[in-house]
């Protein structure tokens, strides 16, 4: 059993690195923490359940059109709201963002009400069928496929920035914004790429979290709850980190269930808090903190 349940944590953080991946790419690149992120990845998720109830669109087609939607809202998003708010200082996008999914989460609630909604009945037996392995030990095929997409999306996203030329671009806007305008790069477009590229990737993790599990309206808070610590365990900003950082929250949540059923989301917290704390007092972060309370300025 307890080998099952370290498995299922390593699947489950697959998930948790793909609904982390924006979040994460979208600070590393822009320094943005984009608080309607969870939101976002709900709004993606009734996008693809009407495709599938109205029109009968699967989800995984249905994908074809809700990404490049998402995509085009991320490039909005940065226009509209995150670059002209950054002009306010470091406070006024996370309070724009904020605003942003009170918002999504009240018209979502308007139009589609306080009911649960799921994208399990769209994609037949794959939502519960299962590959065992022994008496004790089974995987199942939407969890190893979730998996699968998060390690393809993060190699692909990895390749896109180390071998395009717009990908190089945004590593170098990301490292030094007000210099790249000098060599020719327009860290205004370059940021709205970015921008766009984080909301398609919100569109798959809203897909596997309307196929893996139920939602609702208010549902983003614990996304993004979730995104959030799976970023900080992997390090903000670093990619293949998120998969670590998911892998390792699954694995923390996947134990406590074994040692109490209260204790999944207790587990993963304080995973969470601990991996934070060992960077406060042990990382760079640390090191900051101590000479600035010792009277050497922060630096």
């Amino acid at each position: 059993m307890f080998v099952n349940q370290i498995l299922q944590g390593v699947l489950l953080g697959g998930y948790y690195a793909l609904i982390a991946c924006g979040l994460s790419f979208m600070f590393g690149v822009m320094g943005v923490i984009n608080l309607a992120h969870g939101s976002l990845a709900v709004l993606s998720a009734y996008a693809l359940y009407v495709l599938a109830d109205r029109f009968a669109i699967e989800p995984f087609l249905g994908l074809l059109i809700v990404a490049p939607l998402m995509a085009l809202i991320g490039w909005a998003l940065q226009r509209l709201v995150l670059e002209r708010s950054a002009r306010g200082g470091l406070l006024v996008p996370v309070l724009s963002t904020f605003g942003l999914s009170i918002i999504i989460d009240n018209l979502l609630f308007q139009g589609f009400g306080a009911d649960t909604r799921s994208l399990a009945p769209y994609i037949g037996d794959l939502s519960y069928d299962s590959w065992s392995l022994s008496d004790d030990i089974a995987i199942g095929k939407l969890a190893a496929l979730t998996m699968a997409v998060a390690i393809a999306l993060l190699g692909g996203i990895e390749a896109f920035l180390n071998r395009t030329l717009v990908g190089r671009s945004i590593r170098a806007t990301a490292e030094d914004p007000d210099t790249v305008g000098l060599v020719g790069v327009n860290a205004r477009r370059v940021n709205a790429i970015a921008a766009a590229i984080a909301l398609a990737t919100v569109a798959v993790a809203g897909a596997f979290l309307g196929m893996r599990a139920t939602f609702d309206p208010y549902a983003g808070a614990a996304q993004l709850i979730f995104a959030f610590e799976a970023s900080v365990i992997g390090g903000a900003g670093s990619l293949w980190g998120t998969l670590i950082g998911g892998i390792v929250l699954g694995v923390a949540q996947s134990l406590g269930a074994l040692i109490n059923p209260q204790g999944f989301f207790i587990a993963g917290h304080f995973a969470f808090l601990a991996v934070l704390f060992a960077r406060l007092f042990f990382g760079d972060l640390g090191q900051r903190v101590r000479t600035a309370l010792a009277g050497g300025g922060w630096r």
